[in-house]
């Protein structure tokens, strides 16, 4: 059986004169055919060649996503070479303690600028070139459709660190047996979405892909092998200012999201919509009444129907417009998509399929078949080949051939999590009778009271957030404390805060209900090193930065 790397080369051969890649800038397209492709791959792995890597050498890979990235990254796994991809707006000082930590025997850099910055940081880096240079090697003798260096499944491809939402960021190990078993199972996913009879006769027209999150994440770096090996046109987001123009012209089947991005979206329709006149605003309340109202399940009232079909006709069908016309899903990951938002997108005729899974184990451990109801809030049921469980504390632990082989020369770390054949995730989860998970919250960030309660801040965070006015984030905090307290962030008014509070509270036991909360009117942002690169919450970091303003919430007189 041909190994993914091979199947992708084959793939381009086949598309030859056809458009596989392109990057957006404004109202253009810059694109590259799989002809072009695979000659800038051969020049890559020239240069590799020529520099003196070999295979299990690390080759540290920092830049936005372009086409040039994807030849260098699939250059240098050809040749045998070990990935090392980072994130381009990461802090210089963790991008150098990454590298420091892998060893990379080159470092491969998407502009200038990027490399004088890792060079001021760590002078004694390794030997720096920009990625257009190691594209302009001098053309070989040997055929560009040269086939790539032969590998076995245990063959490391890549070392990915985790984004560190509490200690240092460790390197994860993948190999070739990991990323080829999570295409195929992304493949029949995307099959089931496309149209299964098109993808097999290879006929037909390609999957229309448009993709922003950077390549450095596992989940990113998957979907575009997988757009790759298959029948697709995948546009490069260039300018995430210009995210909702770039999606219109790319006019997508699909594409992976962060649920930040669509509650954005949502926010900014309901705003947009307040802001119309007024029957347009009565149209759209009453049609979303009525499609809420039809997903709880309630008796619909006589004009349900009517409402609905008026706004489907009106109002959904222009917002749908946004998203290019083309749209069949939205794809989303990286944590739980809070129920209110999967039930709009639905209401708009764009279904949500999640997906949940780590790096740890591919990028993918589950995802919802599009070919099956959605059930808003589950993550989809466990992919095919893998084994997943509730142990103890809720924890959901996963065995399969998409579970790492281990932590890069951390095999303390390494132990701790892959136990008895199964990997911790360290996610609280359960499975409902049909299969589908639901992730509940993570056992690190679960709170302990001075009374002995457990308390899983997310689901309490993600109500009040949904229900705030103006809120970018909110902390629920309280560990070892008598009771909890929130930490707002955002253009928020006490009133709107105390409102959403006390909504939220009247359905929470004593111990799980808010006491006292603080705004802050600046949001939490990766640049001040509070949220990942993805988007997730650093707790402790937070908890340090805003340590007094914690500690006024729990002064004076017991709540």
């Amino acid at each position: 059986m041909a190994n993914f790397l091979e199947s992708i080369f084959a793939q381009l051969q086949r598309a030859d004169e056809r458009v596989v890649l392109r990057e957006i800038h404004g109202e253009t397209f810059t694109t590259i055919t799989g002809r072009e492709l695979l000659a800038q791959v051969q020049r890559g792995r020239s240069y590799v060649r020529k520099f003196g890597l070999v295979a299990g050498d690390r080759c540290a890979l920092l830049g936005a996503n372009s086409i040039q990235w994807v030849a260098v990254d699939l250059a240098l796994m050809a040749e045998g070479v070990i990935v090392v991809p980072l994130y381009s707006r990461q802090a210089a000082a963790e991008l150098a303690g990454m590298m420091k930590d892998c060893s990379p025997s080159l470092l491969i850099v998407g502009d200038a600028e990027l490399g004088a910055v890792i060079e001021r940081e760590w002078p004694e880096r390794p030997h720096r070139v920009l990625m257009e240079e190691v594209l302009r090697a001098a053309p070989t003798r040997e055929p560009v459709t040269e086939a790539p260096n032969t590998r076995t499944d245990g063959d490391l491809v890549t070392i990915i660190y985790t984004s560190g939402t509490s200690g240092e960021p460790k390197g994860v190990c993948l190999n070739v047996g990991n990323v080829a078993h999570m295409l195929r199972c992304i493949s029949k996913r995307l099959n089931q979405l496309m149209d299964a009879s098109i993808q097999a006769g290879g006929s037909g027209e390609p999957d229309k892909a448009f993709h922003y999150l950077p390549f450095n994440f596992a989940g990113s770096w998957i979907l575009l092998l997988s757009c790759l090996s298959r029948e697709s046109v995948l546009t490069l987001s260039t300018d995430l200012n210009q995210l909702a123009d770039e999606i219109r012209l790319s006019a997508p089947n699909y594409f992976l999201n962060v649920p930040t991005l669509l509650e954005r979206v949502r926010r900014g329709v309901l705003d947009s919509i307040s802001k119309r006149a007024a029957p347009i605003r009565v149209l759209f309340n009453n049609a979303k009444a009525s499609w809420e109202s039809q997903c709880s399940g309630t008796r619909p009232g006589a004009l349900d129907a009517v409402w609905l079909a008026l706004g489907r006709r009106l109002i959904f069908v222009k917002v749908r417009e946004r998203f290019g016309g083309n749209v069949r899903a939205l794809i989303c990951g990286s944590a739980p998509l809070a129920v209110d938002t999967q039930h709009f997108f639905m209401m708009l005729g764009i279904p949500v399929l999640q997906a949940y899974g780590l790096t740890e184990s591919t990028a993918i451990c589950t995802m919802d078949n599009p070919q099956i109801p959605i059930e808003p809030g589950y993550v989809g049921q466990a992919i095919t080949g893998i084994d997943m469980k509730v142990a103890e504390n809720e924890e959901i632990v996963v065995r399969g051939p998409n579970i790492f082989p281990g932590y890069w020369n951390r095999p303390e770390e390494t132990a701790k999590v892959l136990r008895d054949g199964w990997f911790h995730t360290g996610d609280q989860g359960e499975e409902n009778p049909t299969g589908n998970w639901r992730i509940i919250g993570r056992i690190k960030n679960l709170i302990i009271l001075n009374s002995g309660h457990n308390v899983a801040p997310e689901p309490i965070e993600e109500k009040i957030g949904l229900l705030v006015r103006g809120a970018q984030q909110v902390v629920v905090v309280g560990n070892g404390r008598g009771y909890l307290c929130a930490v707002i962030t955002g253009d928020v008014t006490p009133a709107a805060a105390q409102g959403a509070i006390d909504t939220v509270n009247a359905e929470l036991p004593h111990y799980r209900q808010i006491r006292k909360f603080t705004i802050l009117a600046s949001p939490f942002t990766a640049q001040d090193g509070l949220l990942t690169a993805m988007g997730k919450l650093r707790r402790d970091a937070i908890d340090r930065r805003y340590s007094a303003e914690i500690a006024t919430m729990y002064s004076g007189k017991s709540a």
